[in-house]
């Protein structure tokens, strides 16, 4: 059976808790993926995705919330329209977030596995449309943990790899030729 190891990608970039929210976010918009885990030297202290850094540059103030139907209103739809997206509103956004660390925005309770975890437990990671995971870090624990066990926490130990949903269907598609041919 495969295992996170068999399919996480070691090639990991990764971003420090004191990084500047500025700085990470034009990295990743370059990036070829949507988030970073964060490390203090090799241990694993959160993850910061694009949605954590999106949300500092689009605040709720600036949204105009419109009902549409019928007086009271009781029963329509809602539609939100941003009303000042612009250039403007994003350099006033980078000023008012400069100097601002990762540490500030991450999220610190990180769901990760084990390399020798199996293929289930990641794609029910994975799956799970209750934590919407798009990227699991592989860690490696200085105790041995089971795969059972919950790995939920920061802290959890140093990252050895990362494994985004692509890799897990691309895993089970080369699986499924090696077995049909």
């Amino acid at each position: 059976m495969l295992t996170a190891r068999d399919i996480m990608t070691t090639d990991v970039e990764t971003v420090a808790p004191d990084d500047d929210v500025a700085e990470v976010l034009t990295r990743l918009a370059q990036a070829k993926f949507n988030g970073y885990p964060v490390t203090d030297g090799d241990e694993l202290v959160g993850i910061v995705t694009q949605g954590d850094l999106v949300d500092l540059f689009q605040p709720s103030d600036r949204t105009l919330w419109i009902p549409v139907g019928f007086p009271p209103f009781l029963e329509s739809l809602t539609y939100g329209i941003d009303l000042s997206w612009d250039n403007l509103d994003v350099g006033l956004d980078m000023v008012r977030n400069s100097g601002k660390s990762i540490s500030d925005v991450m999220t610190a309770d990180v769901v990760t596995v084990a390399p020798d975890d199996d293929i289930d437990r990641v794609l029910d990671l994975l799956a799970d449309r209750e934590r919407d995971i798009n990227r699991l870090p592989v860690v490696e624990d200085s105790e041995a943990r089971s795969a059972s066990d919950s790995r939920t926490q920061s802290g959890d130990g140093r990252v050895v790899g990362i494994i985004a949903r692509q890799d897990t269907l691309r895993a089970l598609r080369d699986e499924r030729l090696e077995t049909a041919g």
